[in-house]
């Protein structure tokens, strides 16, 4: 009965692996895929980190971050991340006092044709197109970021997935080999039943 359940355990085991198996080969498949199109995509965008005189302007804080990445072509999830949240946003949030574009375009929206056409009206539209364009770009920046992580966390799981698989594999091994021991054991534990004359 053991012997049985043993097998039945290993099998059970046998076919976890299976799983975890294909399951890895797909997070695999997923994580050279997305970091291949992140990395892509960025790099067609031709955008090089901000360095030296660039930096300068930078809260202390914000100019760390870009020091990291200073000069090298901007092309991983956590460089667009940098460039989209310490250096986009600051100078937007520079020209713009702290106002976001909702803000701005309210306050362009609710001007009349002609305080819209005064010298005052016209760069406040500069603005509002100015923050428009630069909340897209980080938009677009902090997406690639969230696809690099995603494609990050599918590399861990595949190899959780094929570390599990080897654990499984050895124990179902042991569990085979454990079935095999008892169902020997249980044989010479059996006495020879000696024909009884009738």
């Amino acid at each position: 009965m053991r012997s049985a359940f043993d097998k039945l355990i290993s099998w059970t085991g046998l076919l976890l692996v299976a799983v975890l198996l294909v399951a890895g080969g797909l997070l695999t498949w997923a994580n050279t895929f997305v970091g291949n199109q992140v990395h892509d995509q960025l790099v067609m965008q031709d955008i090089t980190m901000p360095s030296g005189g660039a930096l300068e302007g930078l809260p202390a804080a914000d100019a760390k971050v870009m020091k990291k990445y200073a000069g090298s072509k901007l092309d991983t999830g956590p460089e667009a991340q940098a460039y989209a949240d310490h250096y986009i946003l600051v100078h937007m949030n520079a020209a713009s006092g702290g106002r976001t574009y909702e803000e701005v375009s309210g306050e362009f929206i609710s001007m009349s044709d002609e305080q819209k056409a005064s010298e005052e009206g016209q760069a406040l539209a500069g603005l509002r197109q100015t923050l428009f364009m630069g909340n897209t770009l980080r938009g677009l920046l902090l997406y690639a970021y969230a696809f690099a992580t995603i494609g990050t966390i599918a590399g861990i799981a595949a190899i959780v997935s094929f570390a599990g698989a080897t654990i499984l594999l050895v124990l179902v091994a042991l569990g085979l080999w454990h079935a095999r021991r008892v169902e020997h054991t249980a044989e010479r534990l059996v006495p020879d039943r000696a024909v009884q004359p009738a």
